[in-house]
């Protein structure tokens, strides 16, 4: 463990950083991967793959599961006594269902890179400089995938919409 730790521990701790949103967590990370190593040795192939490329998947996979679980946490409420503004109200059910519905239909039709950034910006939350982190992939790039999927995605949106109101 120790000759892992000491081959792999700049890599494993260079990934975590990139990962982790709060600096304290990166030596949680860095543990939890090596944990996850110890674990999963038996599974190595070197015919497969190099060792330092099984050590980053493990690394890569343990932090965006990572990731997921503090998203998926539901931070409590610090200020109960604050008084919350009246909610706006809301459209019908049925046209947010069906508006959701063309949604989805026309960002399937995006390229696979748009839709992932779109899906992380969206629906995740993420920030563009987040999604560079995650995905590996240049800021720049990450900001033209989600211009560009924005604009084919209103375009596809509004031409399903006058093929609907086209048809009543």
């Amino acid at each position: 463990m120790r000759e892992l730790i000491a081959r792999y521990g700049g890599l494993v701790y260079s990934l975590a950083r990139r990962f982790c949103y709060e600096p304290g967590d990166v030596e949680d990370a860095v543990q939890e991967i090596f944990l996850a190593l110890w674990k999963s040795a038996a599974r190595f192939n070197e015919t497969i793959g190099a060792e330092e490329t099984f050590v980053s998947m493990v690394a890569r996979r343990r932090l965006i599961d990572r990731r997921r679980r503090v998203q998926r946490r539901i931070q409590p409420n610090a200020d109960a006594d604050v008084v919350q503004p009246a909610a706006r109200p809301e459209a019908p059910r049925t046209e947010n269902n069906e508006q959701a519905a063309r949604a989805l239909t026309a960002m399937a039709t995006l390229r696979p890179e748009q839709q992932l950034v779109l899906r992380l910006t969206i629906i995740q939350g993420l920030s563009h400089d987040q999604v560079a982190k995650m995905t590996g992939m240049p800021l720049g790039t990450v900001k033209t995938h989600a211009r560009r999927g924005l604009l084919a995605l209103r375009e596809a949106m509004s031409a399903t919409e006058a093929k609907t109101d086209a048809q009543a």
